[in-house]
């Protein structure tokens, strides 16, 4: 699962990145300070099982710390975006490329309104920040629509002819943009467009599939960053015009990095998602590292906390719809097959099969499927069961 951090230029995408993947990687207050994209692992939080156990765990590919496990996902810092990048504009094309593998969209917004569309700094409250929101979903929807049309009506004109499957054409022509046949299923449904006779289909009509298709496959949410610069009062404006079209949550990039490197430092104790930070007893502070820790502390009073990690878990779990799974090999002391308690950790679409978790675990599990045993219930489950958040299971296959 890959998440990517996008946005406008100089709205800081590179310090929100940073905060989430502690890396250090270029910022300054100019357009096109990242121009290749930056890959990093951030974290989310997931209750442990261990607690409901009674023993100790052994994580391998999420820490726990204090009962909570911070399980891993990929993310992507891509260069920034201005109007016109599906023609090329700017750093367009290879924005648009490095996207294509992304689960979902993080976007970065000047909450503040001091940042201009081109990415250029302005006084605060110069500029709309909605409109940053509007015009991003208007270029990928441009984006998908031209992967679309490329030689569209003479390719399905051939497809009605020899009567293939629209959603199989579709995927086709989609190769590459990580979007399911159910995901295109449900765009084609929800688009209202003719089924039948696609070579009838306008540019108008491919758009709003497009869009469609954005929606189902690509969910989209808003961190409203730089929310240290701006009031309450901006902030509902903001989110009443974009409430309708994708949610957001505020967020200071800035008061969690530097958070974040204080707690490294040892001069605070901090874990993103706190409401509040405390310092070390005994800590050394220079008077400018004080003063910029007190204006933190208030606007986390103000904010209830920086809203970076918040921003990345909802994105997760509210719109990609992902839920924590952990495979063991005995049900009994939920260990792996050397002793290790709860070693692994996987985050799967809400809707997943036991199945599809055994193959995520591995092939052969998945390929050689006999049934799942819930380890907190001892009920076995079919192939085709749901899996439910935190469930831990025990995959049976052929040997």
């Amino acid at each position: 699962m890959e998440i990517g951090v996008v946005g406008q230029p100089n709205v800081g995408k590179s310090t929100l990145f940073n905060a989430l993947t502690l890396l250090d990687v270029a910022m300054a207050p100019y357009p096109f300070t990242t121009t290749k994209p930056n890959r990093g692992v951030g974290a989310v939080r997931v209750p442990c099982p261990h607690v409901e156990k009674g023993v100790s765990c052994s994580p391998g590919n999420a820490t726990c710390v204090d009962g909570v496990r911070w399980a891993p996902v990929n993310l992507i810092d891509v260069p920034g975006l201005v109007p016109g990048a599906h023609d090329g504009r700017g750093l367009g094309h290879q924005f648009l490329d490095d996207l294509r593998p992304s689960d979902g969209f993080l976007q970065v917004v000047d909450l503040s309104g001091g940042t201009s569309e081109e990415g250029v700094s302005a006084p605060v409250g110069t500029h709309d920040p909605a409109l940053g929101v509007e015009w991003l979903e208007d270029e990928l929807v441009e984006w998908i629509a031209e992967i679309l049309g490329r030689d569209f009506e003479r390719n399905v004109r051939s497809l009605e002819l020899e009567g293939g499957k629209l959603e199989e054409f579709l995927q086709r022509r989609l190769t590459g943009l990580a979007i399911s046949a159910f995901a295109i299923s449900a765009a084609v449904r929800s688009s209202g467009i003719d089924i039948a006779h696609p070579h009838l289909w306008s540019v108008s009509d491919r758009r709003g599939l497009a869009r469609e298709l954005l929606r189902s496959a690509k969910p989209r949410l808003v961190g409203a960053n730089k929310c240290d610069r701006s009031t309450k009062e901006q902030w509902e404006i903001f989110r009443e015009r974009t409430a309708s079209s994708v949610p957001s949550v505020p967020c200071s990039a800035d008061a969690e990095l530097t958070l974040r490197r204080a707690a490294r430092a040892h001069l605070v104790r901090y874990r993103p998602g706190d409401s509040r930070f405390e310092p070390v007893p005994g800590a050394t502070l220079l008077p400018a590292q004080t003063k910029a820790l007190e204006a933190i502390a208030g606007v986390m009073d103000h904010w209830e906390g920086t809203g970076v990690q918040r921003a990345l878990e909802s994105l997760l779990f509210e719109r990609l719809h992902r839920v924590a799974v952990f495979p063991v090999e005995d049900e009994s002391h939920w260990t792996d097959s050397r002793g290790r308690v709860l070693p692994d950790l996987f985050l799967v679409p809400a809707d997943s099969t036991v199945r599809s978790v055994a193959y995520r675990v591995h092939t052969d599990l998945g390929e050689n499927f006999l049934r799942a045993i819930d380890a907190r219930t001892h009920r076995a489950l079919g192939a085709d069961h749901p899996v439910s958040p935190g469930a831990i299971l025990r995959i049976v296959s052929k040997r």
